[in-house]
């Protein structure tokens, strides 16, 4: 008798946590966390970047690894690459700039920030090109735009003939979807 009355309220206690953390979302902030939050909110108010967009980038480039290299020898967060990263700290006025600075979470998301927002600019602010750019390389993304196998209207691409940069594509708007939804609840 007592086993059952202990068992029952054990149940009713985990059913209780397990709805509490279904509604509060714990379970996907725990998957999409916002770490590096006073870097990332300062960065993207200072360059006016979505700072969903760019948890969403951190999340897909490093899974918020500040020590993480690439293949490619990108670096860091945002997976700076290192002439990239000294472009644009010439670019903000950074001194002294070597790429170990890239491991830095502050110097990385700004630099990556600031790229991200030049990225934008430079395709009227289509997120989806910007990220296959900062991705793929402005360039190529340029190019695709004016290939009528990748772009039917020179505005917006119906595929990416690098398949490492469609699938980053896809994973970066994930999250991003992921995040306003999460984060943006009133």
């Amino acid at each position: 008798m007592i086993l059952k009355k202990f068992l029952l309220i054990f149940a009713i206690i985990v059913t209780l946590l397990t709805a509490y953390l279904v509604k509060t979302n714990w379970f996907l902030k725990q998957m999409y966390p916002r770490k590096y939050s006073e870097q990332v909110y300062f960065y993207s108010k200072q360059y006016n970047v979505d700072p969903n967009l760019i948890f969403a980038m951190i999340k897909a480039e490093s899974n918020f690894n500040p020590r993480i290299v690439s293949h490619k020898e990108a670096i860091g967060l945002m997976q700076v690459i290192p002439e990239t990263g000294g472009w644009v700290a010439e670019n903000i006025g950074i001194k002294g700039y070597n790429k170990d600075m890239l491991f830095n979470p502050d110097y990385n998301i700004n630099i990556g920030t600031w790229y991200l927002k030049y990225l934008l600019k430079q395709f009227n602010n289509n997120v989806t090109l910007a990220v296959a750019a900062y991705n793929g390389g402005s360039g190529n993304v340029l190019n695709w735009l004016k290939d009528k196998r990748y772009s039917e209207n020179g505005s917006n691409l119906k595929n990416v003939p690098f398949p490492e940069t469609d699938k980053y594509i896809k994973k970066v708007i994930k999250n991003y979807r992921i995040y306003q939804n999460l984060y943006n609840k009133k």
